[in-house]
């Protein structure tokens, strides 16, 4: 159950209808996602997330499933079982496959094993491993 009471869109303020007007028009659905919803119980944080996703999931310099893939991941390492989802939901819709999928997650599982040992030993970083500035 949420913390606050979830807006759906007969509900919503003019404000939020606005956003998630614009949320199903850039997803090309007829629908808004409880994650919204959620938000929307605080409009200035919906409208500073939603403008957020899109200028930082929009077509880049990655690739739009190399994006979703990352998302995948962060949220797998912080435990978000929500955006596991959600992500997981966007990056099949791109292409992913169940292959690519437990590979990633072969991957996180690896990076987050390793990290905890790096940072348990305090190992120093490599000169070799630091980008020179130049």
């Amino acid at each position: 159950m949420p913390m606050v009471k979830m807006v759906e869109y007969g509900e919503a303020s003019p404000e939020v209808r606005a956003v998630y007007d614009d949320i199903m028009a850039t997803r090309k659905t007829d629908w808004v996602n409880n994650f919204w919803k959620v938000l929307a119980s605080h409009p200035p944080t919906l409208k500073r997330i939603w403008e957020n996703v899109k200028q930082v999931m929009a077509p880049g310099t990655l690739d739009p499933l190399v994006k979703e893939m990352i998302y995948v991941a962060v949220s797998v390492t912080n435990g978000c079982e929500y955006c596991i989802h959600s992500h997981t939901a966007a990056a099949r819709a791109k292409g992913l496959t169940d292959a690519q999928l437990a590979e990633l997650l072969a991957v996180v599982g690896l990076a987050n094993d390793t990290n905890r040992l790096a940072n348990g030993y305090a190992i120093p970083v490599d000169p070799q491993f630091r980008r020179d500035p130049a």
